[in-house]
């Protein structure tokens, strides 16, 4: 009889620690076994839209032996008001650095861009260069440079300067039907003699959203560009709508009434 009690309590020891073997087994699995989703929990989820990829746009190509010219590595001339100590800008590698020290003042650039078209009427095309000037400042301009091919080289033909972002900066440039058509942001801009036009009266808005644009054609006349036809404002919030033409002298016409 003395036994039978040592005997209930070694089935019960033994009974014990069979459990927590297998409790402790079971927690090993849990924490090591990788969580596997079942595909039925997911046979009813809508499978994420394709999303579209935003192709750039290619590079315009054209025969001309200016479509072979490494632009990125070349030297501008500098307007007036922006000529620094060298009268010209040289990228590098489509750089140049800005740099404003006592010793040296030098601006700086940023190549853009090429087009190709003819705005000359040859039958050949032009190179249609765009740069970005850096000052120092916030403000964004550009130059438009157009070459010509001659003498197995380009030969600069025309070069101009626009304003920053909404306040007479670039929207776009092409060639059409032998002429060189030019974009600015702004009321009745556009550009004379090298500099874009300063801008009419009423026309102030935040240079990070242009609610105008004024297009202009230009004609290559003797050995310079020149002005055809109307200046055409058209408005970005209304794209239907037809443009105001030579806005600037209807405005002035108004604030003489």
């Amino acid at each position: 009889m003395n036994k039978f009690p040592q005997l209930i309590c070694i089935l019960v020891f033994l009974f014990i620690f069979s459990a927590c073997g297998r409790l402790s087994n079971n927690a090993s699995a849990s924490n090591s076994a990788p969580v596997e989703v079942s595909n039925k929990a997911n046979s009813n989820q809508t499978k994420p839209a394709n999303i579209a990829t935003p192709t750039p746009t290619p590079e315009p190509t054209t025969n001309s032996p200016l479509g072979k010219f490494d632009f990125k590595n070349y030297t501008y001339p500098l307007p007036r008001g922006w000529q620094d100590q060298d009268g010209e800008v040289m990228l590098e590698n489509g750089k140049a650095k800005f740099v404003f020290s006592e010793e040296e003042k030098k601006i700086g650039a940023t190549f853009v861009g090429t087009r190709y078209g003819d705005v000359t009427g040859d039958g050949q095309d032009e190179a249609l260069v765009v740069i970005k000037i850096e000052t120092g400042g916030s403000a964004i301009p550009q130059m438009v440079y157009v070459f010509e091919w001659k003498n197995n080289a380009p030969e600069l033909i025309w070069a101009f300067r626009t304003g920053d972002r909404a306040d007479g900066g670039l929207k776009d440039l092409r060639a059409e039907n032998g002429e060189l058509i030019v974009e600015l942001y702004g009321q009745d801009r556009y550009i004379f003699g090298d500099v874009e036009t300063l801008k009419i009266v009423g026309d102030e808005e935040n240079l990070c959203c242009p609610t105008y644009f004024t297009r202009n054609h230009y004609k290559l006349t003797g050995s310079r560009f020149v002005l055809q036809g109307k200046r055409e404002t058209y408005s970005i919030a209304e794209p239907n709508s037809p443009p105001i033409e030579n806005m600037g002298e209807i405005k002035q016409v108004k604030s003489k009434k």
